[in-house]
């Protein structure tokens, strides 16, 4: 019996290795810059970037601000592969007198820079607690409205307040724009706890031109990475970069108040969709359906790499992009928190560089 209960074991080990996942990709830690405390635009605060984008030469942010949404460009200058100076160029406001504006609420959290329409997709997680669902609109160079996406209605009426729409990247194809849920929606799963938690989330691929979705896949969320000591205790994805048709970097963020400027939990992963994975698109509640979620891999825990960082804070990321090419012919990964205008402590306006290492 025990020589029978040895070779299980030994067959147990070996599946195990078999199926373990090999990271096709590294990444390291290149550069942070800081923006100025208190730095003003055009009469406006910078603060609150909750999304970026990069269109080769020029790069655009979204502004967290509710009572006046708007849209920085920026020049970043870069010096051996460091960011020596950020330049603000322009300020786009998001208003105008069209009914989509009056009737929603933009918290606006991504961004899509469209350069050969020279149009803006936006994401907004509304205010559900005030009524008002989350969108993804369309929005010229001015700023004024353009059109809006139909959104499946169990993502508008089953997100929860703060949890929504977070996150947006443009399909490899160009023709697509993938979105992600911050949260668990009801019905969905649980929300991520310190205990092993069923949290899942939707990430779902509208077509750009007609506005409808496609398809959607759901992605597993951590669950809370330390015990709880305040009555904050959260984790989310707030950012998705689509690198290939099926793969995605993904940012989680976690928050747990009671640990002060040291609370937020950052991690990268690379994420897959597989042929076997389920589009949940038509199904209404994933607590009560089987599934297969897309895979995970863990890419960079910024726990890993706080040493290089001011004060040794992880603030809140809530943006990624691709930049330009490092000086060794490396892809570059830039990410940016925000910073919430400081609003509850004392945050900053975080920049940081990250090296692409392909592995063969």
């Amino acid at each position: 019996m025990s020589r029978i209960i040895i070779g299980l074991l030994i067959t147990l080990f070996f599946i195990r290795c078999s199926n373990k996942k090999q990271s096709t990709i590294k990444l390291k830690f290149v550069d942070e810059f800081v923006l100025q405390d208190s730095l003003r635009f055009q009469n406006t605060l910078i603060g609150g970037l909750s999304g970026i984008d990069y269109d080769g030469d020029n790069f655009y942010f979204v502004v967290d601000d509710s009572n006046n949404p708007r849209i920085l460009k920026a020049s970043i200058q870069f010096n051996k592969d460091t960011i020596s100076k950020i330049d603000f160029l322009k300020l786009i406001e998001v208003k105008d007198s069209s009914v989509f504006f009056k009737e929603n609420a933009l918290d606006l959290e991504s961004v899509i820079y469209d350069k050969k329409e020279d149009e803006f997709h936006l994401v907004s997680e509304g205010s559900i607690n005030k009524g008002k669902e989350p969108s993804i609109f369309k929005i010229n160079a001015e700023g004024n409205f353009i059109s809006a996406f139909e959104i499946p209605e169990y993502l508008k009426t089953r997100g929860k307040h703060n949890a929504s729409f977070e996150s947006s990247t443009l399909s490899i194809d160009e023709k697509g724009i993938w979105t992600a849920m911050e949260g668990v929606i009801k019905g969905d799963g649980e929300e991520p706890a310190f205990t092993k938690t069923n949290s899942p989330i939707r990430l779902t691929l509208f077509n750009k031109n007609l506005g409808q979705a496609k398809k959607q896949y759901a992605y597993m969320l951590d669950g809370i990475e330390k015990p709880k000591k305040g009555k904050i205790n959260l984790n989310g994805v707030t950012a998705i970069l689509a690198d290939t048709e099926t793969t995605f970097f993904v940012l989680e963020r976690g928050y747990q108040s009671g640990y002060n400027s040291y609370g937020n939990t950052v991690k990268l992963y690379r994420s897959k969709i597989k042929e076997t994975t389920t589009n949940t698109l038509n199904i209404e509640s994933l607590e009560s359906t089987e599934y297969i979620p897309m895979e995970k891999e863990l890419v960079l825990n910024f726990n890993d790499i706080k040493e290089h960082l001011t004060n040794g804070i992880i603030d809140n990321i809530e943006g990624i992009t691709f930049g330009p090419l490092l000086a060794n012919g490396n892809r570059s990964l830039i990410v940016v928190s925000d910073d919430n205008f400081q609003r509850y402590d004392k945050q900053i306006n975080q920049f940081i560089i990250l090296e692409i290492e392909e592995k063969n």
